[in-house]
């Protein structure tokens, strides 16, 4: 059966939205939400109405319930203030008002689960005031990012903040070798951004998917969600560097800003200061002195330190790819013999020890843990402000020394030094996890996606939230989330084996043989009995217990 209103079409068969001949992505919970407003649109349908059909009876806050809504209205083009389609009647629920039209459709194979998806003068004609930088650092509680973010699979919503997403520089030097120094440029500009706490910026991971792309800005603010995009470019020729950069508004394609900067290739780190010092002016002239000065501070003063460890992150992206991940440490590793004060560096590098880990790409476990302790020690000496380097440092103690406490608490600093850090939500929820607090890890992961919603550790933050869900005995929506996790890397290890324990105690056994079949392919020496190896430090007995049931269901031999 199909649905058709205005110029959509809702196809229950197949479960898609479609207006036009355009595929609109929506997640599993939304689309449930919005075919049973269609279907009892002859009615007001309560709250209870839609905790029973669409969550089975669950109890779950009235803030996700509000953002499903949200979220069902965005994906139709309707608003809270305008209700063409979705009217809210006040005390009593919801109503589908629109003018439908059903369509019968031939017989389609059915669906398994839901969730198996420059210029150089300044601009002075700004078309509407942009607010001031607040004062106060937003905390964890104050702006949780809703879960629909990442399960809606539409466009997240403006936060209520300046926003503002770094695009890879271009790089206009006509050498190869210089993307390392442009992706540099533009990684460290959105370093320094999201070191001020009022501003939401979008993580480097999300913002670098656009690399090499011909985009516009209009359709990047609606996809991350955002009011302002920077571009760039850098030309380097031989001793001297040219920056110039625009900052854009992506409701009306205005641009904010636009400037040039000349230096000498010894000047690059004052000239990428002068970029950032100049669009945070732009958007936040309110913004504090003191929390300039504090962005300015650099990782490194070296630049074959600095080209060694750009290196070594682009190795370190390509996650389960042993020699990339080897690659990556020996780079991180000369990074740090040409800075031996390079706090991240040693981050990073205690962090392949963790990628190792989780694919059982260690044989001397003794030898890692000492390497990690030894690490992440020098890290958190260097870099006491430095919360990339405290983030990643921070989870590999966690997780392959063991030493949960230290390692949480590092990751805590890490969040608290810049709530813009995409990955340091992304770690502590999984610490969350390992500390017995899922609740708390779905928000962290919540607000990870929403940081960087096109991120590629994406598959990480959606298998985190389905063990988060698993050990909160929602089996469907664990399963759901992993197969999520599962649409952005098939043979993602973590993935597959919530992927078995979740449809093994949600009754879904051919599901689950599947995915431990897959698992035993890439892992033929796992066994329930070594799970250990690859598990993090889960402080809670009965949460292993419950994972290891869940895979023995699923075929995993003892």
């Amino acid at each position: 059966m199909s649905f058709l209103f205005e110029d959509y079409c809702l196809d229950a068969n197949r479960r898609e939205l479609k207006r036009g001949s355009e595929l609109i992505p929506i997640g599993p919970k939304v689309f449930d939400l919005l075919l049973f407003l269609v279907r009892n649109r002859e009615q007001v349908v309560t709250r209870d109405d839609l905790l029973k059909a669409v969550w089975e009876g669950r109890i779950v806050s009235e803030s996700t319930l509000t953002s499903h809504v949200n979220a069902v209205r965005k994906a139709i083009g309707d608003t809270g203030k305008e209700q063409r389609l979705i009217r809210t009647v006040s005390r009593r629920g919801f109503r589908f008002v629109g003018e439908i039209t059903e369509e019968e459709l031939p017989a389609r194979a059915s669906v398994t689960d839901p969730g198996t998806d420059l210029g150089v003068q300044h601009v002075k004609n700004i078309q509407e005031p942009i607010r001031a930088f607040e004062v106060d650092a937003p905390t964890e509680t104050r702006e949780a990012a809703p879960v629909f973010a990442a399960e809606a699979g539409s466009p997240p919503p403006l936060p209520d903040r300046p926003s503002i997403a770094v695009l890879p520089f271009q790089n206009m030097s006509g050498d190869v070798e210089q993307e390392y120094f442009a992706d540099g440029m533009a990684e460290d500009i959105i370093t320094a951004l999201s070191r001020f706490k009022a501003p939401f910026v979008i993580a480097r991971n999300s913002s670098f998917t656009y690399k090499a792309r011909a985009v516009d800005v209009k359709q990047v603010g609606r996809e991350l969600g955002v009011r302002y995009v920077l571009e760039g470019s850098v030309r380097k020729a031989a001793n001297r560097v040219r920056i110039t950069g625009q900052l854009v508004d992506t409701a009306t394609g205005a641009h904010i800003w636009a400037d040039r900067f000349d230096g000498e290739l010894g000047d690059i780190f004052d000239l990428q200061d002068q970029v950032t010092e100049s669009v945070v002016g732009a958007i936040a002239p309110a913004v504090e002195k003191a929390e300039i000065e504090r962005a300015k501070r650099k990782p490194t003063a070296s630049l074959d330190a600095y080209a060694h460890y750009l290196r070594g992150l682009a190795r370190l992206h390509q996650f389960g790819n042993r020699q990339a991940n080897d690659e990556a440490l020996r780079l991180f590793n000369r990074a740090i013999e040409l800075d031996p004060e390079f706090a991240t560096a040693y981050g990073r590098a205690a962090f392949c020890y963790l990628i190792a880990r989780i694919n059982g790409w260690i044989p001397d476990t003794a030898n890692a843990i000492a390497e990690v302790k030894k690490l992440t020690q020098r890290a958190v000496e260097l870099g006491k402000d430095d919360a990339n380097a405290l983030s990643a440092g921070g989870n590999a103690l966690a997780f392959v020394v063991g030493d949960l406490g230290v390692g949480a608490g590092l990751v805590d600093r890490a969040i608290a030094l810049n709530s813009n850090l995409a990955e340091a939500w992304n770690f502590g929820g999984w610490v969350k996890l390992w500390l017995g607090e899922p609740e708390s890890a779905i928000e962290r992961f919540a607000r990870a996606i929403r940081l960087s919603p096109l991120d590629p550790w994406l598959m990480g933050m959606r298998a985190g939230t389905a063990y988060a869900h698993f050990f909160l005995d929602r089996y469907d929506e664990a399963a759901s989330w992993a197969a999520m996790a599962l649409q952005c890397s098939p043979d993602y290890r973590p993935g597959l084996r919530i992927t078995a324990a979740s449809n093994a105690m949600a009754g879904r056994p051919e599901q689950a043989h599947k995915a431990v079949a897959r698992l035993r392919e890439l892992s033929p020496t796992l066994r329930v009995s070594n799970l250990k190896d690859v598990l993090g430090p889960y402080r809670r007995a009965e949460d292993v217990a419950r994972y290891e049931e869940g895979l023995r269901q699923a075929g995993l031999p003892e």
